[in-house]
């Protein structure tokens, strides 16, 4: 069981390690955002991926010896998670107390890539946003504004005016 433990810490602190790789990244994606360097933000969506995958097999590695863990005990697997693993540790402090710390390690870092995602999500809005605001500030500067230029049967006559709001030098 104590070397299962092991494994398990050894696992999770293997996943903090890759996720803090992750929060750096995010960070460097914070700048590219805000200074709209898109060839920058295609570059760590690969670095991101690349360290996710990395991720995935820990995170199944994990999951193997968490449910080692609960073969021993003779507990289901499906509803034991890593913090109960931590409560049933309580007896053994060095055990506990290491799991307890890489857990706590890995929740904390987790927490904080999440945050930091929320606010590139807010960023990357608002910059559609203004993209979208850009875009249509475009369109309008090519129609020609509505003038009150009436014909005789009383609907508005587009006669002599230019589409392209240029400026006719023969007037």
């Amino acid at each position: 069981m104590a070397s299962l433990i092991d494994s398990l810490i050894k696992d999770m602190d293997k996943e903090n390690s890759l996720y803090n790789e992750l929060y750096e990244l995010a960070k460097v994606k914070t700048t590219a955002i805000v200074n709209s360097d898109v060839e920058k933000l295609q570059a760590i969506l690969i670095d991101e991926q690349a360290l996710i995958s990395k991720i995935s097999v820990v995170e199944s590695d994990r999951i193997k010896v968490v449910d080692e863990i609960c073969n021993i005990l003779h507990l289901p697997s499906k509803d034991v998670k890593v913090e109960d693993v931590v409560q049933m540790l309580r007896k053994r402090p060095l055990e506990h107390n290491r799991l307890q710390e890489s857990y706590l390690a890995l929740k904390r870092t987790v927490k904080g890539l999440m945050q930091i995602n929320e606010n590139n999500k807010f960023l990357l809005k608002e910059s559609l946003e203004m993209i979208e605001f850009n875009i249509n500030i475009a369109r309008s500067a090519r129609v020609a504004p509505q003038t009150a230029n009436y014909g005789k049967t009383a609907t508005e006559s587009m006669a002599g005016i230019s589409t392209a709001a240029s400026f006719d030098a023969k007037q």
